[in-house]
């Protein structure tokens, strides 16, 4: 068998990561093909892309027939899948958003839809069975307005391919989508006759002629019909959006607690038990118009975050100054930024120094200060890479001094437009919790209706009349009814999400926020997420009678061609000592994870760790082997120099630890984090010096990228749950066999953004206790609301089933739930740090 590899976003460009369930489809067409023995994913480590590793038969095929039949298969995938983020009003709560779910992944050629409870949409859909014209009709034939549709696995800017990033809005009048804007349902969408609070005012409405028919039921001499007729007006209004959902979701089969309700409410009437049937309809359709409210404050807190982006932009052009729109500017383009105001572009400062209030994007409290950089021509593309004191982001606010800044993203790339497309993507994601609630009510509501339509006949079995039975199946109809539980996971999900995103931290979906909260380790990559990253050069110690400056030159010599900061590290402070410029070693190739080789003057040059010379079968001679523990006993990184045969010296670097660190470390021992593991590439000395120095429980060093996905797979045999938290980069493959990957310092990194599943938009540490003491909380809340829904139903349905409860105290008992499980979830939007 022989090997070939084919980076991932050759064959599938639209997918964000090797997680996507388009790459399962892929190797699964191709693993079963003539000559292909095996077929399987290589992750994304460091500057290296996602790749599919093709083991095969040289005998039936070649690498260009396996390479032919990959890049087919692409195509023929990438042709065939569409994937969509629509965002629509009319959702007015989880319960509907499940029931236009079920509509639509009834529709041919849906292969995956998630609806979320503020009306963001996510499909999946083979374009050979349906188009995007027909899910935009069949969403609004729900009764939903399409208010924009997105590709979520649009291709990036620059993409050699045809297709085009696109979103663009719909508005009544639209040419593309030719449907009756003024039928019913459509009108519901805007929220019906009174607009958004018309569910609302029916609840009141209802609740004042239950009020009036009840006031009037004591007056004597009054006809009782008088009363009724109030209480049927209440049922008219209480019952109207119950009705509605009853029949849509028996349409397709599904038995939902609207059903239950209205069963409940005609079996009242039938017993002439008007008043309790309308008080249930009234508390009913006031907590469903409640529960729409939370989810709409969840939705606007997050839609706050597309708002923060101005629409403007001032570019400057030579010596003119113009408005224009942030979608025309171009990348390099230069804009000005006035004092104290919003910033319309991902950029570089070019001209002019400030404070900039990062806030909006990365939840800092304190501004950053932005100095222009001194070259301005500077490839874009490493823009990432730079200092955050040269970077700003769109949606940030100016300080008091003008700033020039040089456009690096175009606005719909920009930082604040991908957190806003992301937190809306996780919006649609469940959580472990939900999904439990979901297959729970699904065997749960047809159990109870089986229970009701036994207790019907319960006078055959005891002597009462069929009315008692009767009365006594509506009153267990309505305390049975998993009410509370439909809304208690998805409205703290929703809440916790957006309070998240407002404090500078992507949580992307209901279950990263559960399984952040339940964690017991937590693994850290050490350069840049407990360090600063910046290792400075600290030692030269030359041997062999070569003195301290013709060390440097070599050194500098060989590394000045390396990308590894370690590298850069000794070039920048080796020409601070030496105060001149030094030219490039040839022939310069990296030795991964152990150090470099070079050609030099004539000489084969050697710069790396002690593993390095280990592997070339030479013993380090015992004085050098001595001084180097000695150096690494303090902390530092040792690197030796060998010029051919003989070993010319030792340079030491150190990176030193975050500020932050060692506070940080503290507060996630006080929040429950037992185990707390840094994984580092660094010898093991060093390792522990930096662990010691912080606070760290365990300190594995010297490991390869892969050696930490093994290090992530053991922890989690004997702790579970473990966090892998990293720059996003090169820790991928960790995170992604990590319960939680965490990325630091996303604000501006597309790949962090991608590979995480939270990440912590500013680069500090100290906002991780943030993160998890929030979905601490969240959890809790879920539980608390799991224990009161259940509770509810656990008490009540015993004391109807005895007859110690009736129809009215189950309504009360069964809607108070309800309306304390939804205000329960709001408290986290006010949670503090």
């Amino acid at each position: 068998m022989e090997k070939t590899r084919i980076n991932l976003d050759i064959l599938l460009p639209e997918v964000p990561n090797e997680r996507d369930e388009c790459v399962a489809r892929i190797i699964n067409m191709l693993q079963y093909k003539r000559g292909i023995d095996k077929v399987h994913v290589i992750p994304e480590d460091g500057d290296r892309k996602a790749q599919l590793c093709f083991h095969y038969d040289p005998s039936v095929a070649s690498i260009s027939k396996v390479e032919e039949l990959a890049k087919k298969a692409g195509a023929e995938m990438t042709e065939q899948y569409g994937h969509l983020l629509i965002e629509t009003a009319g959702v007015r709560h989880p319960r509907h958003a499940r029931i236009i779910e079920a509509q639509l992944r009834s529709q041919k050629g849906i292969q995956n839809v998630s609806v979320s409870g503020t009306g963001f949409i996510q499909i999946e859909f083979n374009k050979e069975l349906t188009s995007e014209d027909t899910i935009i009709q069949q969403a609004q034939e729900t009764g939903l307005e399409v208010k924009s549709i997105e590709d979520f696995h649009a291709r990036k800017e620059g993409s050699t391919h045809d297709s085009a990033d696109h979103k663009h809005e719909h508005t009544h009048g639209e040419h593309d989508h030719d449907h009756d804007h003024a039928t019913g349902e459509h009108g519901h969408a805007h929220g019906g006759i009174f607009g958004e609070k018309t569910e609302l005012i029916f609840a009141i409405i209802c609740g004042a002629l239950l009020g009036i028919g009840f006031g009037l039921s004591f007056i004597k001499g009054l006809s009782p019909y008088v009363s009724i007729g109030f209480y049927v007006g209440a049922y008219f209004f209480g019952g109207f959006y119950t009705t509605k959902e009853a029949i849509a979701g028996i349409s397709k089969g599904e038995f939902e607690i609207d059903f239950l309700m209205l069963v409940a409410a005609i079996g009242a009437a039938l017993l002439g038990q008007w008043a309790e049937g309308a008080l249930l309809l009234f508390l009913f359709s006031l907590g469903h118009s409640l529960e729409h409210y939370a989810m709409e404050k969840a939705r606007k807190s997050i839609a706050a975050l597309a708002a923060l982006a101005p629409k403007t932009a001032l570019l400057k052009t030579g010596n003119d100054i113009k408005e224009v729109q942030i979608d025309a500017l171009k990348k390099g383009d230069v804009i000005v930024v006035k004092p104290n105001s919003k910033i319309a572009a991902d950029g570089i400062v070019v001209k002019g120094n400030s404070s900039v209030n990062q806030a909006p994007i990365t939840g800092e409290s304190v501004p950053v200060d932005k100095t222009p950089i001194a070259d301005a021509t500077i490839n874009l593309e490493n823009a990432d890479k730079l200092d955050a004191k040269y970077r700003v982001f769109a949606g940030s606010i100016n300080g008091g001094e003008n700033l020039e800044v040089k456009v690096t993203k175009i606005a719909a790339d920009s930082t604040i437009a991908r957190l806003v497309k992301l937190v809306n993507e996780a919006q649609t994601q469940k959580s472990t919790t939900q999904n439990f609630a979901d297959k729970l009510e699904k065997y749960y509501v047809p159990a109870v209706l089986f229970l009701v339509f036994l207790l019907l006949f319960a006078f055959l079995v005891i002597d009462e009349p069929f009315s008692a039975s009767f009365y006594r199946a509506m009153a267990v109809l309505v305390a049975a009814s998993p009410c509370a539980l439909a809304i208690s996971t998805p409205s703290a999900v929703l809440s916790g999400v957006a309070r998240a995103a407002r404090g500078g931290v992507l949580v992307k979906g209901g279950k990263p926020l559960e399984e952040l909260g339940s964690l017991t380790a937590i693994a850290f990559d050490k350069t840049g997420t407990l360090t600063e990253g910046k290792p400075k050069l600290t030692g030269v110690y030359s041997l062999n009678g070569l003195s301290e400056e013709q060390l440097l030159e070599i050194v500098i010599a060989v590394e000045k061609l390396s990308d590894h900061p370690l590298a850069a590290a000794i070039v920048k402070g080796g020409q601070e000592r030496l105060k001149k410029e030094v030219p490039a070693a040839s022939n310069v190739s990296a030795i991964q994870g152990r150090g470099i080789k070079a050609d030099y003057q004539g000489t084969t040059i050697h710069v790396g760790n002690k593993e390095l010379f280990k592997e070339k079968g030479r013993q380090l001679p015992d004085d050098i082997k001595a001084k180097a523990e000695e150096l690494e006993k303090h902390g530092n990184t040792t690197m030796l120099v060998q010029q051919n045969d003989q070993f010319i010296g030792i340079v030491t670097l150190m990176d030193v630890a975050r500020e932050d660190a060692k506070e940080t470390l503290a507060q996630l021992g006080e929040v429950g984090i037992r185990k707390m593991i840094m994984l580092t590439g660094d010898n093991q000395k060093v390792a522990e010096a930096i662990a010691k120095e912080i606070g760290i429980t365990d300190a594995w060093g010297n490991l390869l990228p892969e050696q930490k996905v093994q290090s992530i797979k053991k922890l989690r045999t004997n702790e579970k749950r473990v966090a892998m938290v990293g720059d996003g980069v090169n820790d991928a493959p960790a995170m992604a066999k990590s319960t939680v990957g965490i990325a630091m310092g996303a604000a501006g990194s597309d790949v962090a953004l991608e590979t995480a599943d939270i990440a912590l938009m500013a680069d500090k540490l100290g906002n991780l206790p943030f993160a998890i003491g929030l979905s601490r909380k969240a959890h809790r809340i879920i539980q608390q609301n799991l224990v009161i829904s259940l509770g509810m139903v656990v008490i009540l349905v015993p004391l109807t089933i005895l007859g110690i409860a009736e129809i009215g105290p189950a309504v009360i008992g069964h809607e108070g739930s309800t309306l304390v499980v939804v205000f329960n979830a709001l408290r986290l939007l006010a949670y503090k740090r």
